[in-house]
């Protein structure tokens, strides 16, 4: 069985975009999202730079395999803005983002079904001027293992081109390294067959 272990996501913010719809004037962002705390000081950075803005209202998505996800409408009608905007997330595919529109009101009244169309845009355009990449899902393994055995370590860590996030080098060696998911049983297997190695699978958090 192929095991995808890939997903979509931003590492940098996206270019500010700007859709206008009678008189007025949307501008959508979009951020890479680590932890959902982030979201509180994004909006408040947009809140202050565009402090004479009617609204700004967002959706984020975060996780890879266990979904979270908020929507939040900001006085529009309910639905009219956080869940196209949403919709827009699950339309590309992309994981852990926020994607913020700031609305300034024109004068005329859009309606739910011109609100709902101009949330939806703006996130639309908002995401397509973002840097999208494909990162492939990892898990996390602990080896123990004496200095003897360095060289073996070493052999199976170039060979499935693993990265090394962290080293502690004091009476024995203990390292942890990341394993593309649709590998981790044959590189848990190539460890393990080299005996006096400890393995441990690494909880994320």
């Amino acid at each position: 069985m192929v095991v995808d272990d890939t997903y979509k996501t931003i590492i940098n913010p996206s270019p500010e975009v700007i859709f206008k719809e009678k008189g007025s004037k949307f501008l959508g962002y979009v951020y890479p999202l680590e932890r959902e705390a982030q979201v509180k000081a994004y909006v408040a950075v947009l809140k202050k730079k565009h402090h004479k803005a009617r609204h700004w209202c967002y959706a984020w998505q975060l996780g890879i395999e266990k979904i979270q996800f908020r929507i939040n409408d900001d006085g529009e009608p309910n639905n009219s803005a956080g869940q196209p905007i949403y919709g827009q997330i699950l339309s590309k595919e992309v994981r852990n983002v926020l994607v913020v529109v700031v609305r300034y009101f024109g004068g005329t009244k859009l309606g739910v079904g011109g609100l709902v169309n101009a949330y939806k845009t703006t996130a639309q355009l908002s995401l397509e001027a973002s840097n999208i990449v494909v990162k492939a899902l990892v898990v996390r393994f602990k080896l123990v293992f004496e200095y003897a055995d360095m060289n073996k370590v070493m052999r199976v860590i170039k060979e499935y081109q693993l990265l090394i996030e962290s080293k502690n080098m004091e009476l024995h060696c203990e390292y942890e390294v990341a394993v593309r998911k649709s590998e981790k049983e044959k590189v848990q297997q190539a460890f393990e067959n080299l005996q006096r190695v400890k393995t441990m699978f690494v909880e994320s958090e």
